[in-house]
């Protein structure tokens, strides 16, 4: 199929800038990646497309996998219901005003970058914990949501791909496991890449720019502008208890620990996050949930009302991530990674492996939506051409994963993205917009970086 591949992931993002309809993109995607695998099989009836579509989304939901992450995402709709209407929020606003810790934007943008690195063991944990912390305090401060989705963003994965001691670095870890490299071993190759994981050092330093000089650039100036004549959620519910945020924050925070230690039988990195994060999401609205009871804030029935609807309220970005998550499957079949891999070439100088591998990761991971995924192509890619070529190691394996997560903050189809917007309580679309020149800016600087760093390590 090669070139045909890449077809629905143009159809997705083609439409999403056309219609700015991110599930009409993701369905037409599906539609078109499941008619082009019925093409190929000439013995197979192209009426059967829209079966097939609705059969590879019912196989998406059966995964243990994607349905924890489904779950997951419900039960943060409950979970923001619970200590926004509680007034739980604008008690933590208070307060962190009152403490002197939250008393500019600076201070805000950076207790929002910090809460975002210091909970490094899963990426949406990072997000979900730092989105729900600063929501009150953008609101209060007058700093639009769509900041706060690109500083949680652009911090929770460039974080998780440096500090490694989770389940990003077991992936790297079990790809590179398979071969056999000598005198490196994997996690020596690991601890390599973190100095020459350009993309995310760069995007680390530029967030923190827009944070000490209180500065934005591009579409972000123009949601600040809006949202400096908007209201704002925060003045709806009056400030009650910190409590009520805090307390069910910090259970969540723990439990993500604990149920990553318990998975991962005493170890942390072999944790799984999927399960770890869903099940302290559910611990954390049943402490909600107690709370508003014990308090008489709420009865049990209006807490459960609240939940659903909470719930109900995330069901269009929840219908993005199953979809999301169906068509990187979709794509997966259909072999686009392997084929945008292709496109690196076997004929390059050596000092272009590096920057090309960069790239390729970048288109890949925005075509499909999924780092983790372009990772586990492109690891098998780039290992036969340490082997063969004597490159180092850690420098072609940080240029596959900086790729990787550099086309993950430009694509509309990223699950990734979407759960940042749903912690910011942003709009999809306004995120990548806004999110997109930061992006490709740092990606600029990394080809760069990546060419100078092959000619002194290479040439």
């Amino acid at each position: 199929m090669d070139i045909y591949s890449i077809i629905p992931p143009i159809v997705a993002i083609v439409v999403v800038f056309w219609k700015k309809e991110v599930i009409l993109a993701l369905f037409l995607a599906i539609l078109s990646a499941e008619f082009i695998s019925l093409f190929a099989a000439p013995d197979t009836s192209l009426w059967l497309t829209p079966i097939n579509t609705i059969e590879q989304i019912v196989n998406i939901v059966s995964d243990p996998g994607n349905a924890r992450v489904l779950l997951f995402s419900l039960l943060v709709g409950a979970l923001l219901a619970f200590i926004r209407d509680s007034g739980g929020v604008a008690a933590t606003v208070n307060l962190l005003v009152s403490k002197g810790i939250a008393k500019s934007k600076r201070q805000v943008g950076a207790l929002t970058m910090f809460t975002g690195i210091a909970v490094f063991i899963e990426s949406n944990l990072s997000v979900l914990t730092a989105g729900i912390l600063a929501r009150g305090l953008f609101d209060k401060y007058k700093m639009s949501r769509a900041r706060l989705a690109y500083i949680i963003d652009s911090t929770s994965a460039p974080v998780c791909i440096l500090i490694l001691l989770n389940g990003w670095g077991a992936l790297v870890i079990g790809l590179l496991s398979n071969y056999d490299l000598a005198e490196e071993t994997p996690v020596s190759i690991l601890v390599g890449t973190i100095p020459l994981n350009f993309y995310a050092i760069i995007t680390l330093v530029v967030v923190a720019y827009t944070i000490t000089k209180d500065k934005v650039h591009g579409p972000m100036r123009e949601a600040e502008k809006e949202c400096k004549t908007s209201n704002h959620e925060l003045e709806s519910t009056a400030a009650t208890k910190a409590r009520f945020m805090l307390l069910p924050l910090a259970v969540m925070i723990f439990g993500m620990i604990a149920f990553m230690l318990w998975t991962g039988q005493g170890n942390l990195i072999q944790g799984s996050g999927t399960k770890s994060v869903l099940y302290s999401t559910f611990l954390a609205c049943v402490v909600a949930y107690l709370l508003l009871v014990w308090h008489k804030r709420f009865t049990h029935h209006e807490v459960v009302q609240l939940g659903f609807k909470g719930i109900g309220e995330l069901l269009p970005v929840v219908t993005i991530v199953l979809l999301s998550l169906t068509l990187g499957a979709s794509l997966k079949t259909l072999g686009t990674g392997v084929f945008v891999a292709g496109l690196v070439g076997d004929y390059l100088p050596l000092i272009l492996v590096a920057p090309m591998l960069f790239i390729a990761g970048g288109i890949m991971s925005f075509t499909t939506g999924t780092s983790w995924g372009t990772f586990a192509i492109l690891v098998p890619i780039g290992v036969p051409l340490i082997q063969t070529l004597g490159l180092p190691p850690s420098l072609v394996i940080a240029a596959i994963l900086g790729g990787g997560v550099f086309g993950d903050h430009c694509s509309p189809i990223s699950d990734t993205t979407a759960i940042s917007s749903i912690a910011a309580g942003c709009d999809l679309l306004t995120h990548v917009k806004t999110q997109m020149p930061y992006a490709l800016f740092a990606g600029a600087l990394s080809i760069v970086a990546y060419i100078l760093a092959s000619i002194v390590m290479i040439g």
